[in-house]
């Protein structure tokens, strides 16, 4: 233990983050591992441009690591929806883009990677390095629970919006957090090979088509669950616009949630996929749990998840 490091995970009580600090535990090099979140500290939520905030901590308190949580969406899809098949970490991807949690995603990342190399005030170095995660599935995955209520409620029939020829990429949270306490251990033993890099998150899921995926998750937990049809562009298009006239006549009386978005749409049907090895190379990773693994899992939770939403409609 001589020379072990207290880790401190942001967003500890999240959905990758929890997973992180449950792993992180498990490390006989790791000292002490805390948690930090907006979650357990009301007064966490009154701060503004919270990444700018961690790295003057840094700074401060003379912290010499940094790992930063991204996302796919820091890079795309584009307010344009240029497709992006199979690329990496070095691929040449231009415009704006559509989501603005992708746009904050990448002011963080820029602020993140800006501060590598920063000296604190006691001389030494401050080494930064950014994963970037895609569409993480796994136990509490929100989205899952959704989607299986929602095929509840049609007689087990899932439908999806993306056509059959749209990639994108799926990692199990198991596999995120893994990588996460991979890339923090060798940020620091290697930091000149990780210091100011960007790695994408991946794991062994074998499609790269959402929906079945999807599919294969939520069957997996209960069979009855089948793969139902596409719904076309134009259809979702038209319910999005007829939601937000409702929403106008009915806003004096009612204002209920919109459902979905036009730029999410046009997020969920463009093609944003990446493959590489470089988190491989740069550390030595490799998926800590299998698909067959991931997917097991995964349905384990959603049946006991299940067991708290009462019987499906009746027919």
């Amino acid at each position: 233990m001589d020379g072990a490091r207290v880790y401190l995970v942001t967003g500890g009580c999240g959905f990758v983050g929890e997973r992180i600090v449950e792993l992180l535990s498990q490390q006989d090099y790791i000292k002490e591992v805390r948690g930090f979140d907006s979650a357990a500290r009301e007064e966490v939520e009154k701060l503004s441009t919270g990444t700018e905030n961690v790295v003057r901590a840094c700074c401060v308190l003379n912290i010499p690591y940094l790992l930063y949580t991204s996302s796919i969406a820091a890079v795309g899809p584009s307010t344009s929806c240029e497709p992006l098949l199979r690329g990496n970490e070095d691929t040449q991807y231009g415009g704006e883009v559509e989501l603005p949690y992708g746009k904050t995603k990448a002011m963080a990342e820029k602020i993140v990677l800006e501060a590598n190399g920063t000296k604190p005030s006691n001389g030494g170095t401050l080494r930064t390095c950014v994963l970037r995660a895609n569409t993480v599935y796994g136990e509490k995955a929100a989205f899952l629970q959704e989607l299986y209520v929602l095929a509840r409620a049609r007689n087990g029939v899932l439908n999806y919006l993306e056509p059959e020829d749209t990639e994108r990429n799926h990692t199990y949270v198991g596999n995120v957090a893994w990588m996460h306490v991979l890339a923090a251990r060798h940020l620091q033993l290697k930091a000149d090979l990780l210091a100011g890099q960007v790695h994408y998150c991946f794991g062994d899921t074998p499609s790269r088509k959402g929906f079945l995926v999807r599919h294969q998750l939520l069957s997996s937990a209960d069979p009855s669950v089948r793969l139902g049809s596409h719904i076309p562009y134009w259809k979702m298009w038209l319910m999005i616009q007829l939601h937000r006239i409702i929403r106008v006549i009915l806003s004096p009386f009612w204002r209920p949630q919109p459902f979905l978005n036009v730029p999410l749409l046009n997020t969920i049907v463009t093609t944003f996929s990446f493959e590489t090895d470089k988190a491989s190379r740069h550390f030595g990773y490799k998926p800590l749990f299998t698909w067959q693994e991931s997917r097991l899992r995964t349905a384990q939770w959603l049946k006991a998840a299940a067991g708290s939403l009462g019987p499906p409609p009746a027919a």
